[in-house]
């Protein structure tokens, strides 16, 4: 689209007129601007910054003076569309540069109003697109251009992939793209205070520096001056108290988002932002604010589990407790990814792990403070009752837990996989939520305990069973001889799930031993699984084979596992064993070899000695698998 001259042949007197027509249209759509400018910018700022940067932009679109313009689209103002054009452009740099003109505020905070649900989503989904796709979105629905009429925009304002960007701005999900916006309004501002006490300190260091500049300055004129006088020169000596450091700016304590305390009752969406705020400080704007700084500005106190990013929250945070727990104070906040707890004081710091996609029984609980082996957590708002119960004991009743305000007291942690007898929690949802819904969660050292469900051995007349809660007696007992052959009890793990996928009965009227596959699957999306063969108890269990991948999920269910089992008698087997699919085992020796059909999915192949094998099951479309290693 051409450019053509405004007012060219207007005389030098009248010259300044498309500038005067410029101011009028900037305050007649100073709202509309500032608004689509709020949208374009980065989402990496708080709002304070958002809203600030937003109004410069706007402010700074008017030039000092305008000669060329560019063509608009059919039916728009030319000086409005020129006017947009500069604020995108202002929008699409990497960082503006800081402006002698910009709007400045001293000692309050800015902020939009709270959106709701949509608008969280829309945030969220916004801080995921670089600059042009932001400012494609922004054209499109809320400037309600055409995707032709927004491309040509975007390329006057020197977009260069304009189909990429208008492409990723169509990605945004329909639920987000319908939000009204009302969060991104940066003319409807609220205001707080900053934090009184840090601008009060702020103001006392920067008063006594002042004091020790004009002393120390007083001090060197007085020694020229005597060494004037005596023809000596001494030897200046500063001494005295190092100037204080920096104090930054205080964090936006009323940016947290609150939602209702009964909010868990009517929605549908059951996970961290149905979670209320709660805790005895969870109105100290002072907390919050450093809290929420140490997550905008992560430092060497910051702490993040393995694949967790550490960067600075990618939407509004919720507020989920703020409160003095075994003496220390402690902020939890969530930004729709990833939470973050926050230790107050020297010794603190701030923990991050994700938390995304979580449901019912993933977001059931998370640690708030833990010393030692004791841990205490903060429960969901719709469990109704928690016990605790030892995992090594399946036959032992469980302990009620008392949780005042969802805060539990201390209590017995130990890592799942460390075989010494973990206490895992057992938590029943309110009726509101589900009937009879109890569910078990593990401490693995994080701040979300892992969820521990149940697969149950096959039906060969029935389709594949899917996990379930680990509470019946079956699922007890196998968790109580397997648990400690998961194959990964870190941090970050989301659900651990044993799968019973084989009984054999054993040689010689040994009795029957059960294969399972154990499968941990992290917030990360990776995931690692092992198999395990229980014999007699007497026996115990015992490990054999594992590795990373999808192996026992929904998406790889056929496995194979092998071990070696010398029986009460003496006699050495090699047992063998497959899911519900496997109908032949082949295995191989040094110098013999087993293949034959197993209709039970199982094989016991007796041996003088044991040595290298190689076992292959086959499936009853004709696959062959092998066993994980």
């Amino acid at each position: 689209m051409a450019e053509r001259t405004v007012d060219s042949a207007a005389p030098a007197r009248g010259a300044a007129r498309p500038v005067v027509q410029a101011e009028a249209a900037l305050v007649r759509h100073y709202r509309r601007l500032v608004r689509l400018a709020y949208v374009a910018l980065p989402a990496d700022r708080d709002r304070h910054s958002r809203v600030l940067a937003a109004h410069t932009a706007v402010q700074r679109a008017l030039p000092s003076r305008w000669t060329r313009r560019s063509d608009p689209a059919a039916g728009e103002d030319p000086v409005y569309a020129a006017l947009r054009l500069r604020v995108l452009r202002d929008g699409l740099r990497p960082r503006p540069a800081r402006r002698l003109l910009a709007p400045r505020v001293w000692g309050l905070r800015l902020f939009t109003p709270h959106g709701g649900e949509q608008d969280a989503a829309l945030e969220q989904a916004l801080a995921a697109l670089d600059a042009p796709a932001r400012a494609a979105f922004a054209l499109r629905v809320v400037e309600g251009l055409t995707a032709p009429e927004a491309a040509e925009v975007l390329r006057h304002a020197g977009v260069e992939q304009v189909e990429r960007a208008l492409d990723a701005a169509a990605g945004v999900g329909a639920a987000e793209a319908e939000a009204d916006l009302s969060a991104f309004d940066a003319c409807a501002v609220r205001v707080q205070p900053t934090d009184l006490l840090t601008r009060r300190r702020k103001l006392t260091a920067v008063l006594l520096i002042g004091v020790l500049g004009l002393t120390t300055s007083a001090a060197l004129l007085s020694g020229t001056a005597t060494s004037t006088g005596t023809g000596t020169a001494p030897v200046a000596s500063t001494t005295g108290p190092a100037p204080a450091p920096p104090v930054g700016a205080a964090a936006d304590p009323a940016r947290p988002v609150r939602v209702p305390a009964d909010l868990w009752q009517h929605t549908a969406r059951l996970d961290f932002t149905a979670w209320p705020a709660r805790g005895d400080r969870r109105e100290d704007a002072a907390l919050l604010g450093r809290a929420m700084t140490a997550w905008e500005r992560p430092g060497p106190q910051t702490r993040a589990e393995p694949g967790t990013d550490t960067a600075p929250p990618i939407a509004p945070p919720r507020l989920l407790y703020a409160g003095t727990v075994d003496g220390a104070v402690v902020v939890l906040l969530y930004d729709g990814q990833r939470l973050a707890r926050y230790t107050d004081g020297r010794d603190g710091g701030l923990d991050l792990a994700r938390a995304d996609d979580s449901d019912v029984t993933t977001a059931g609980a998370v640690v708030l403070h833990r010393r030692g082996t004791s841990v205490r957590y903060l429960l969901a708002p719709w469990v109704e009752a928690a016990e605790t119960r030892r995992i090594d004991r399946p036959d032992a009743p469980a302990q009620p837990l008392d949780h005042p305000d969802g805060l539990t007291p201390a209590t017995p942690g130990g890592v799942l996989t460390d075989c010494r007898g973990a206490t895992v929690l057992q938590l029943r949802s309110s009726p509101v939520v589900a009937e009879k819904h109890a569910f078990l969660l593990a401490d693995l050292g994080g701040l979300v305990p892992a969820h521990l469900t149940y697969t149950p051995p096959p039906d060969r007349n029935q389709p594949a069973r899917s996990p379930r809660e680990a509470t019946g007696p079956d699922a007890l007992q196998a968790w109580a001889r397997a648990g400690c052959t998961a194959p990964d009890g870190t941090p970050g793990v989301k659900q651990l799930n044993l799968w019973a996928f084989a009984v054999q009965p054993l040689p010689q009227n040994a009795g029957s031993a059960s294969w399972i596959c154990l499968r941990a699957d992290r917030w990360t999306g990776d995931g690692s699984a092992a198999t395990a063969v229980l014999l007699p108890a007497a026996q115990g269990a015992q490990r054999t084979g594992g590795g990373p991948g999808r192996s026992c999920s929904r998406f790889e269910q056929d496995t194979v596992g092998w071990a070696w089992w010398r029986s009460p008698q003496g006699t050495e087997f090699l047992l063998v064993a497959g899911s519900r699919r496997v109908t032949r085992l082949t295995v191989k020796g040094p110098d013999w070899s087993a293949d034959r059909p197993v209709p039970d999915h199982t094989l016991a192949v007796e041996r003088p000695a044991r040595g290298n094998v190689q076992v292959e099951g086959v499936l009853d479309g004709g696959t062959r698998i092998g066993p994980q290693h």
